[in-house]
């Protein structure tokens, strides 16, 4: 389902989806570190992704066994954490959420990416539905975006257990476009290979491309050793690991960009209320080192 919308007065592509009007968002305490307010779009453009376990704090590896009932229950904690969230990425133009709800038992009915987007006055939200276990889970992925998409795609991908999607996303880039496409891999190898050779399709001879999101794959596997080593991807300088969030050791999250494209600027933020830390990066572009248009 097409259905991405934007709030307010406007829906498109879907009729049918909720949307609200303007909330402020609330300022949670929490494990987060938000960055500073900064409007100034002439640094270029801001992009973030974060697996956000569907609002479930991990802190150490037992956590898994111990807090996995919160799979599968509500819990006090979830929507003071998707707040805390929402401070987080409430300074980004382009947002990717991996591991979402969107909409169950364990959520408290509440889609998250929609919940998110409100708090953080997102004008224009998506939320893919990748595995419906209803009434219990609904496992998605998600966007937020401050700028119009030009169009969208919502992609099932390949794999052993069906489950895994793509959303593919055409933002305005001056007198062209850039494509973004947002990913959450399996983690079997077999099936991370059809995947990201089904990815490797769909850019293929597009000119400014965005591959981002939990790859669940290390940098070298990525570019060397996967079917994106034929789209000349590249990675930022410096890629930091992002998992598990209280002692990070793997570079499990990326954002690749085609050669027209820069990362200007790249940080793992400190963000330890998932499992997984999101990457924060800003994008110009590689000819004339100046930002995206919106």
């Amino acid at each position: 389902m097409l259905g991405w919308a934007r709030r307010g007065d406007k829906v498109f592509a879907d009729p049918e989806v909720n949307v609200h009007e303007h909330h402020e968002p609330h300022r949670a305490a929490g494990y987060c570190s938000a960055l500073p307010e900064d409007t100034d779009l002439q640094r270029g453009l801001r992009f973030l992704t974060f697996n956000i376990q569907v609002g479930i704090t991990t802190r150490r590896y037992r956590h898994y066994v111990t807090n996995g009932w919160k799979h599968v229950l509500p819990h006090t904690e979830r929507n003071a954490n998707l707040r805390c969230i929402a401070d987080v990425v409430a300074n980004y133009d382009f947002v990717a959420l991996q591991e979402v709800d969107a909409g169950s038992l364990r959520s408290g009915s509440i889609n998250q990416v929609e919940y998110i987007a409100d708090k953080a006055q997102f004008p224009y939200w998506y939320s893919q539905l990748n595995r419906d276990l209803a009434p219990f889970a609904r496992h998605a992925s998600g966007l937020m975006s401050r700028i119009s998409p030009l169009a969208m795609e919502d992609h099932k991908l390949p794999g052993a257990i069906p489950g895994r999607g793509a959303i593919m996303v055409r933002l305005p880039y001056g007198s062209s476009s850039v494509l973004v496409v947002l990913l959450h891999l399996s983690l079997g190898e077999r099936s991370r290979h059809q995947q990201l050779q089904y990815v490797a399709n769909l850019i293929e001879g597009e000119p400014h491309v965005v591959v981002m999101g939990d790859m669940n794959s290390h940098l070298a596997q990525l570019l060397f050793d996967s079917p994106l080593a034929r789209t000349n991807l590249r990675p930022a300088d410096g890629v930091q690991p992002t998992y598990p969030s209280w002692r990070p050791s793997q570079a499990l999250d990326h954002v690749l960009v085609s050669p027209a494209l820069t990362i200007s600027e790249y940080e793992v933020l400190d963000c330890r209320i998932s499992d997984h830390r999101p990457i924060a990066v800003t994008l110009t572009r590689a000819d004339e080192s100046i930002p995206l248009a919106m």
